[in-house]
C-alpha cells in the first residue's frame, strides 16, 4: 500500500485518460435540465447533491471528494451515456439529466493499468494493419507522415505499464516487472528505429513489410504477456474476495 500511495497521483491523471473512444459534450454547465430531474449515481448507487452543485464541474469535484473519503479514485464519468474525458477542461453550457460515475480502490490499479495496456496494444494492432496498407497506395513522403503519427499508439502501452510498481504481479520467478519494463523499451527502441530507417525508402511495400513483420508481432508477443498479467491480477483479486467472505 506505501508503495502505490506514492504512486496515487500520477495514477489518478493517469486513469483519467484511459484509452477508449471518448465522446465529450459540447457543452455541459447550469441549465433547467440540471434541478431536481438531475440523477447522479456513483458505484452504482444513488447520490444525494447538495443544491448548489449543479454544473458538471461541481458534480465532479464532490465526486471525486466522495471517492476519495472512501479511499479510492474517480476512475470513469458518463453524462446521458457518453464518457467524458476527465483529464481535460469540461464543457459548458449543455442541458443533461443524468450523471454515472464509477471509483476503483487502490488495489485495482495494477489491474486497471494492465487491462488499459491491452486496450491500447488492440489498438495499436489495428492502426498497425491499417498503415501497412496506407502507405503502399501513398508516395514515400505521406507514407513516412503515417508511420510517424503511428509511433504515439506504439508508444503508450509501455508508458501505461511504467506506472505499475515492481510488487503489482507479487513475486514472481525470473526477471522483476521492472528489468521486463526496460527489455520491452529496448526492444521498442530498436524496431523503431528499423522501421523509421525503412521508411526513407522509395519503394513503401518495404515499409508496410516492416509494419507487417517488425512491428506486428511485438504487439502480439506483449499482448500475449498483458493477458498472462492480467489474469494473474484478476486471480490475486479473487482470492481477496473470497477472504474476505470467508472472514
Amino acid at each position: 500500500m506505501a508503495v502505490l500511495g506514492r504512486f496515487q497521483p500520477e495514477l489518478a491523471r493517469f486513469l483519467h485518460k484511459r484509452q477508449v473512444q471518448l465522446t465529450m459534450h459540447p457543452e455541459l454547465r447550469n441549465s433547467a435540465s440540471t434541478g431536481a430531474d438531475l440523477t447522479v449515481m456513483l458505484d452504482g448507487q444513488a447520490v444525494a447533491l447538495p443544491a448548489e452543485r449543479r454544473s458538471l464541474a461541481a458534480i465532479r469535484a464532490y465526486l471525486e471528494i466522495l471517492a476519495l473519503e472512501q479511499q479510492r479514485i474517480l476512475f470513469s464519468l458518463r453524462v446521458d451515456g457518453a464518457r467524458i474525458n476527465l483529464s481535460a477542461m469540461l464543457p459548458t453550457q449543455r442541458k443533461f439529466a443524468r450523471v454515472e460515475a464509477e471509483t476503483i480502490g487502490l488495489s485495482e490499479v495494477p489491474l486497471q493499468l494492465v487491462r488499459t495496456a491491452l486496450l491500447q496494444t488492440i489498438e495499436a494492432k489495428t492502426q498497425v494493419l491499417s498503415a501497412a496498407s496506407l502507405v503502399v497506395i501513398n508516395d514515400p513522403s505521406c507514407a513516412r507522415e503515417i508511420w510517424w503519427n503511428l509511433v504515439r499508439a506504439l508508444n503508450q502501452p509501455v508508458l501505461t505499464l511504467s506506472l505499475m510498481p515492481d510488487s503489482a504481479l507479487g513475486p514472481q520467478p525470473g526477471a522483476s516487472l521492472t528489468q521486463l519494463r526496460k527489455w520491452q523499451l529496448q526492444q521498442l527502441a530498436a524496431i523503431l528505429k528499423d522501421v523509421d530507417n525503412t521508411a526513407w525508402s522509395e519503394d513503401t511495400t518495404a515499409l508496410s513489410n516492416a509494419l507487417e513483420t517488425r512491428v506486428m508481432p511485438w504487439l502480439q508477443g506483449l499482448e500475449t504477456s498483458l493477458e498472462l498479467w492480467r489474469d494473474t491480477l484478476l486471480g490475486a483479486v479473487d482470492s481477496v474476495l473470497v477472504a474476505r467472505h470467508q472472514a
